[in-house]
């Protein structure tokens, strides 16, 4: 796909509304607790979702969310609790788990790191769960983070996945290079572009109608913003201080840090690194 500079300017600019329609509802046996801690890089704060299927004795939580006293109550009140899924390793997602785990009498914490994992061994790729009336498939959708995953899942007739950082609510989300790697977010995104109807249910921000929709504008704004760096680049570009202010001018200045991890990401894919870039020109890092 090739853009002209009037598209990448119409496709790049800071996006802060959501990727698509937002949801009406979210499916009847899922209620969101939301962590006490918005930010610039958490929103309105982590969504903690408990799944319980009516009828069922148990529930399933995604998601605990930060060392929060106040949440991990509110969330432990949904007791008992079968076990507790892990979209990605970053603490506003995981730091709670292991308390949590105690307060709910050591029930099992499952990631696809073992390092978040508690009294489980770690989830295979695109591993099938069953229980509690649940049917539940990860979704191994690296990217983000070397270890995120979703979570397809569907109880009574309804059907929803849970998206963690790959997809927000709200905005887009970062590449956290070098654990996250761009090639494998695109391809994550074109995996959920396959979801088309299904709500997906983020790690911060609202539930958006329709996971495929979502994935269809984050690789379009992925490739033009690409697109741009390739060309900022191409323009004598030597630094990546020098890309994150031409491409991210119109981004608050407080998420350049993270927007820095992106555009390493980015030039990692373009195969630009320390040293000279694919024109030959020299390449100089970060101080």
């Amino acid at each position: 796909m090739s853009y002209n500079r009037r598209t990448i300017a119409g496709m790049v600019g800071h996006v802060t509304a959501p990727a698509g329609a937002l949801a009406d509802q979210v499916p009847g046996w899922v209620t969101l607790i939301r962590a006490p801690n918005p930010g610039v890089m958490t929103l309105d704060g982590t969504n903690t979702w408990v799944l319980r299927v009516p009828g069922e004795e148990h529930a399933v939580v995604i998601d605990p969310g930060p060392l929060d006293g106040g949440h991990l109550d509110a969330i432990a009140a949904h007791a008992p609790v079968g076990f507790v899924l892990i979209t990605h390793g970053h603490p506003d997602h995981v730091e709670g788990a292991r308390a949590l785990s105690e307060r709910l009498g050591g029930c099992g914490v499952i990631a696809a790191s073992q390092e978040h994992c508690v009294g489980v061994d770690p989830l295979d790729p695109d591993e099938s769960l069953g229980g509690f009336g649940l049917e539940i498939r990860a979704v191994s959708t690296p990217g983000h983070t070397r270890d995120s995953v979703c979570f397809e899942i569907e109880a009574g007739g309804e059907r929803a996945i849970f998206t963690g950082d790959t997809i927000l609510g709200r905005g887009t989300t970062v590449v956290a290079w070098p654990d996250g790697d761009l090639g494998d977010y695109l391809a994550s995104l074109s995996r959920l572009s396959a979801y088309e109807g299904v709500p997906a249910l983020p790690g911060h921000g609202p539930a958006l109608a329709d996971c495929a929709a979502a994935a269809r504008f984050y690789l379009a704004h992925r490739q033009a913003r690409l697109e741009q760096v390739r060309q900022v680049v191409a323009e004598g570009a030597r630094s990546v201080p020098d890309v994150v202010a031409k491409v991210y001018a119109d981004v608050d200045r407080s998420l350049w840090p993270a927007a820095e991890w992106s555009v390493r990401a980015q030039l990692a894919y373009l195969g630009v690194a320390n040293g000279e870039s694919d024109s030959g020109q020299v390449w100089l890092d970060s101080p």
